[in-house]
């Protein structure tokens, strides 16, 4: 009879501190360089946050954890396209906005329904014009040019919920475009649309360089927050965007939404502790990837609500007192 060995989690761990050379054939038994499933994370466009933190993500995972594999990162156009990955298979990780996330999580059910390792960091919805448009509310949007955002971005729910509250629909904007960021910050600046909505980090670069060549402003959204947290429930939240940001004269009210590392419910618990050990000890490589993920902590990183918590995340969070 085999001599008894340490719990998988327990191996894991240990595995971890040593840079997991051996740690995952003490887990199976065999070769875990032809048998530890692939990895592919579904990140986002280039230039942005999501695809940044997913290639860091894929190198610190490549480091520590002994796979078949590199994990492989997939270029997406954001959250949308990112969770029908996640819940076809065609990805083991996925970062996306909660809100959508849910969306998808109440149409799937089994081995892959999503469950979160970790609140990432706060998006803010900004909906941007020009400083001399004479818009300051998004009803001012009714019989305008506007972009949502491209289909599968986890932006262009949002644009088309906060439409819809404002009594205006995407049926009431003069003409309704799907532009990225970085078309949309050229359409702006060229006066083909009176419009355009986002969804990043504060300050957002693409919007910091547009500031520098246009003067622009924000919509104030907070008119319409309460009625949207009423319908959609708590996934949204109020922010803040600073005087000066962008060159405002003063602080506008904007939206937030939580970002959440993802993975299937079928995903080995200890699988799942040693991805989230790795995002928490190596919480300084990612921020200097992308500022956003200055926010990552074993505290903050529990909020994922809607989305529960994957058994082994909890594993995690539990020894590490997160909660």
């Amino acid at each position: 009879m085999p001599p008894s060995v340490p719990s998988r989690r327990a191996v894991l761990r240990a595995g971890l501190a040593a840079g997991l050379a051996t740690a995952l054939p003490a887990v199976t038994g065999c070769d875990a360089r032809t048998r530890a499933p692939e990895i592919v994370v579904a990140g986002g466009v280039q230039p942005g946050v999501y695809i940044n933190l997913a290639r860091t993500l894929a190198a610190i995972w490549a480091e520590r954890l002994a796979v078949a594999a590199p994990p492989r990162v997939l270029g997406t156009a954001g959250s949308g396209q990112n969770m029908r990955l996640l819940t076809t298979g065609g990805a083991s990780v996925a970062i996306s906005q909660v809100d959508v996330a849910a969306d998808v999580a109440r149409g799937v059910t089994g081995p892959n329904s999503p469950r979160a390792l970790a609140r990432l960091y706060d998006d803010v919805t900004h909906v941007v014009v020009r400083r001399d448009s004479g818009l300051t509310r998004i009803a001012d949007l009714r019989g305008r040019r506007v972009s949502i955002g491209p289909t599968g971005s986890g932006y262009q729910p949002i644009a088309i919920r906060l439409l819809d509250v404002a009594g205006i629909g995407v049926r009431g904007l003069g003409r309704r475009v799907e532009l990225g960021l970085p078309e949309a910050v050229e359409a702006l600046r060229a006066k083909r649309i009176d419009a355009f909505f986002w969804s990043g980090g504060v300050p957002t670069g693409g919007l910091r360089e547009l500031a520098a060549e246009v003067p622009i402003g924000l919509l104030d959204l907070g008119d319409v927050l309460d009625r949207t947290r009423e319908r959609f429930g708590g996934v949204y939240s109020v922010a803040t965007v600073p005087a000066n940001t962008y060159g405002l004269p003063e602080p506008v009210s904007c939206v937030s939404v939580r970002n959440a590392l993802l993975v299937p419910a079928s995903m080995p618990d200890d699988l799942a502790d040693a991805l989230i050990q790795a995002v928490i000890d190596e919480q300084p490589r990612l921020a200097r990837a992308s500022p956003a993920a200055v926010t990552i902590d074993s505290r903050s990183a529990i909020g994922t609500q809607p989305i529960p918590l994957h058994p082994g995340a909890e594993d995690f969070y539990r020894s590490a007192k997160g909660y």
